[in-house]
């Protein structure tokens, strides 16, 4: 997928603008790249567009362990925006990201992740 149309899908789905989605895209796959070991986070990085696929590209370095308020403090700093921000951006880039890469693989890089992050990949329920 081309670089604008995943960072639309971004802005659409977290609902900012494109030009805030890309700082946001880059952070959550920065910091989604710290979290997964190296070749989970590089089997990810061949189904993005060539400018976003170096993000999730990293030394054979084991992955690094946080939580879920960590992952987010981290992504709100790396793109200058507030938490509620940040965790509407994580939930719009993991969705996007999951379309991109197709539900196996996915899945096998998101086992890496404590329940709750795995979570913000789901679609949120319908309301009443």
């Amino acid at each position: 997928m081309a670089e604008l149309a995943f960072v639309d899908k971004v802005a659409a789905r977290a609902n900012v603008s494109p030009e805030q989605a890309r700082p946001l895209t880059e952070a959550v796959l920065r910091t989604l790249t710290e979290r997964l070991s190296g070749g989970e986070a590089g089997a990810l990085a061949p189904h993005l567009a060539d400018e976003l696929s170096p993000l999730l590209v990293k030394a054979a370095e084991p992955a690094e362990t946080f939580d879920y308020d960590e992952f987010l403090r981290r992504v709100a700093d790396r793109a200058g925006i507030d938490r509620p921000t940040a965790e509407r951006g994580t939930r719009a880039v993991l969705q996007s990201l999951h379309r991109v890469v197709g539900h196996r693989e996915f899945e096998d890089a998101l086992a890496q992740l404590p329940a709750d992050l795995r979570a913000l990949a789901q679609p949120l329920p319908l309301g009443p």
